[in-house]
């Protein structure tokens, strides 16, 4: 049973406006959308950070991130590579978030809320068609809901 959300806010980190939230429900394959999401982001000159706290996950991302295009891949590199790859690199594949993190969008893959999502522009949520997942995906949508977020909402026929 997933976990209650948890708001935590970082004061130096306060923004005067809320993060927005997007959330996309009915995914067939939650790492294609996230891949499909993020080229998206990219092509509006986004940083993005995807994150999860599954080491598997991350794996297959990283991976699908180079191959799910056959005409292009999408430039990444993990948290805890070089620093001026990071850096230079906007999307970044981390299991954990830390409060000097500076990216517009945050995309989680894991079934709770993430950690200090107030620090960032955007949040994108993408819930699967499994049982689990829209439960785990409804708690998190709730918690947003009642913390006064906006909430854009997506349903996916892919």
């Amino acid at each position: 049973m997933p976990q209650p959300c948890k708001l935590t806010v970082v004061s130096e980190h306060i923004n005067y406006l809320m993060t927005q939230i997007y959330f996309y429900s009915g995914s067939n394959d939650k790492l294609k959308t996230a891949c499909r999401l993020c080229a998206k982001a990219v092509q509006q000159g986004m940083r993005v950070m995807i994150y999860t706290p599954d080491a598997a996950l991350i794996e297959q991302l990283d991976e699908l991130l180079w191959t799910f295009s056959p005409t292009s891949f999408i430039p990444h590199c993990r948290i805890h590579e070089d620093d001026q790859l990071v850096h230079a690199t906007p999307v970044i594949l981390s299991e954990q978030i830390q409060p000097e993190a500076h990216f517009d969008v945050l995309l989680n893959l894991h079934y709770q809320c993430p950690p200090l999502s107030g620090q960032f522009k955007r949040l994108i949520e993408i819930a699967g068609v499994s049982h689990e997942d829209k439960l785990a995906a409804r708690e998190r949508y709730r918690f947003y809901k009642d913390a006064g977020y906006a909430i854009q909402h997506y349903n996916l026929d892919d």
